[in-house]
């Protein structure tokens, strides 16, 4: 005997409700109120209006949890014991190893500490801001120690503080500076002055860069670019015509993202490709999607800060929403996003899925693109980015460090791990921004036909063909 569709939307409904954020659907949507509605799917995520204390309560599970797994202390590397007198440096000093290899100087918890800000001011939860505070305040108590440390025994990148006491690429400076000032700005944490003029100088000054001034790299050809060096670069640049209110800083950032657009999108496909290698003609794209990530979010990051009357706010914008279309129609049947963008028999990947869906949330609130269809492209990544969250706060399905490949075979095949710090603070900024997004007051959000519609606030409807 086949069950009867009421008795089937009721079981579909229970197991939604029992079924665990991370866990595989099937969902039926809630919102829809008629168990009966014969034209009502399933989803494999919960296709649903979010709340902002659901939002609100993943946000909390990740910061949690990057809380509880990045120690501020320093030990003996050998004997694993802390080490109390900071006047007398010993060569075996080292940060206290986070659990999971979470590095409390990469670039990716530059973008946790920024994510965390955006957290705070959207949830006005000052307890969001707590661990930058105590990182930052750990730095500027550690900082003479590691320096008397590199002075006594010449440690060659062995020091822990090596990134700032001795910054050699853009991963050491760019994100992390990036987010040194932004909490500068926002008051949080102590003045931490020094380190902004150790890595702000590498990115501005130090940095091997193109004839042309685009940033680049020495590897794995002799001149590279790389579409993650948008993010890496950029940002910095543009936080640093803010704190200077010099111009030339933003000249620099707003170059960097036309150059590299230049080099690295396809007009074609409305993607970057990965990277780009000099002297090589016709060579074959990868479009790997973090890298179309990072770029996305640079320009976000960059039209935050730029003045709206400097001549490249409207290159960079026309740029960003390029980009945004090709990414918003290649969103999966899951709300998430391809490890590469544009082949979907490749893995759904988290970290680029979170900073997809923060940008275009973000831009629809910030008037850069319309709220439709763009709105509902963000809620459903949002739908898609909580299944990999676990009651832990572990963010699931993060592709691992990569690097700029020449075959499918790499990227195709590159790990996921929830120990991958990169999807971490993609998800703080996702969350933070669909809190913004669903109270915007501009917009008038209307759930008709099975689905989201977002409108400009007063905007006029009419659904009567469907009664």
């Amino acid at each position: 005997m086949k069950p009867t569709s009421s008795l089937l939307a009721a079981a579909l409904a229970c197991l939604f409700a029992l079924t665990p954020a991370h866990a595989e659907g099937p969902y039926r949507n809630s919102d829809n109120k008629n168990p009966n509605d014969a034209g009502e799917g399933t989803y494999p995520v919960p296709y649903k209006m979010p709340t902002v204390a659901e939002i609100t309560g993943t946000l909390q599970k990740v910061r949690g949890y990057m809380d509880g797994v990045t120690p501020t202390r320093i030990i003996n590397k050998k004997t694993g014991q802390p080490i109390s007198d900071l006047k007398t440096p010993v060569a075996d000093a080292i940060f206290e190893p986070s659990k999971g290899d979470f590095g409390i100087q990469v670039y990716e918890m530059g973008v946790v500490h920024s994510g965390l800000l955006r957290a705070a001011e959207a949830t006005g939860d000052s307890n969001f801001l707590a661990m930058t505070e105590r990182h930052f305040a750990f730095f500027k108590s550690s900082k003479p120690y590691f320096t008397a440390q590199e002075k006594q025994f010449k440690l060659e990148r062995a020091n822990s503080f090596s990134r700032f006491l001795d910054p050699r690429s853009l991963d050491d400076s760019g994100s992390m500076c990036a987010a040194l000032m932004r909490a500068r700005a926002a008051k949080v944490g102590p003045d931490l002055s020094d380190m902004i003029a150790t890595c702000s100088d590498w990115v501005a000054n130090k940095q091997f860069r193109l004839k042309d001034g685009t940033l680049a790299r020495k590897r794995p050809q002799a001149e590279s670019l790389w579409g993650d060096d948008l993010y890496m670069g950029v940002p910095a640049l543009a936080e640093l015509g803010r704190m200077s209110g010099k111009r030339a800083y933003y000249d620099d950032a707003v170059n960097n993202v036309l150059n590299m657009a230049g080099y690295l999108f396809n007009p074609q496909t409305n993607l970057y490709t990965h990277g780009w290698h000099a002297g090589m003609q016709d060579a074959p794209n990868f479009y790997w999607s973090r890298a179309n990530g990072w770029a996305v979010l640079a320009m976000s990051d960059l039209l935050d800060v730029l003045p709206k009357d400097h001549p490249g706010y409207p290159k960079v914008l026309a740029q960003l929403r390029l980009a945004l279309k090709g990414i918003g129609e290649r969103q999966s049947g899951t709300g998430l996003w391809h490890q590469m963008i544009d082949r979907n028999d490749s893995y759904l990947e988290t970290s680029a899925s979170a900073i997809f869906t923060y940008v275009i949330a973000h831009a629809v609130n910030q008037g850069w693109i319309a709220p439709a269809p763009y709105g509902s492209i963000a809620q459903a990544g949002w739908a898609g980015l909580q299944t990999r969250v676990t009651e832990k706060g572990e963010v699931e399905g993060t592709c691992v460090g990569t690097t700029l490949a020449g075959d499918q075979v790499y990227y195709y095949n590159r790990p996921t791990s929830k120990h991958a710090l990169h999807g971490y603070g993609p998800m703080l900024l996702a969350g933070a921004e669909m809190i913004k997004l669903i109270s915007n007051p501009k917009l008038d959000i209307q759930y008709r036909v099975r689905t989201y519609h977002y409108l400009p606030k007063g905007g006029e409807t009419d659904y009567r063909e469907h009664h």
